[in-house]
């Protein structure tokens, strides 16, 4: 690992996973505050350390998916890379 899954990639790209990341939370129900928990969480987030990975975490694998699909090319591979970096295979990352 070079550390990389813990450098903050660039604000264009940290804003672009904020942005997704709140839309999908805002697709779910928010009948016990958990939605809007996860989206308050989010909005309050600045682009340091490892920040950027830890909006990735949030999500179950079908909704990462369901983020990457909605990434630009760019900001999708600053993901794959960290995700690759940390020890995730490449073979199952799904960014």
């Amino acid at each position: 690992m070079t550390k990389l899954y813990y450098k903050a990639p660039t604000d264009k790209q940290f804003k672009e996973l904020k942005k997704e990341s709140i839309k999908i939370w805002n697709t779910y129900s928010d009948e016990y505050g958990y939605a809007s928990g996860k989206v308050a969480r989010i909005k309050e987030i600045t682009n340091v350390s490892d920040n950027f990975m830890y909006i990735v975490a949030m999500f179950d694998g079908d909704n990462q998916t369901k983020l990457a699909q909605n990434l630009s090319k760019e900001t999708r591979e600053a993901v794959r890379v960290r995700l690759i970096d940390g020890g995730t295979s490449s073979f199952l990352s799904v960014f």
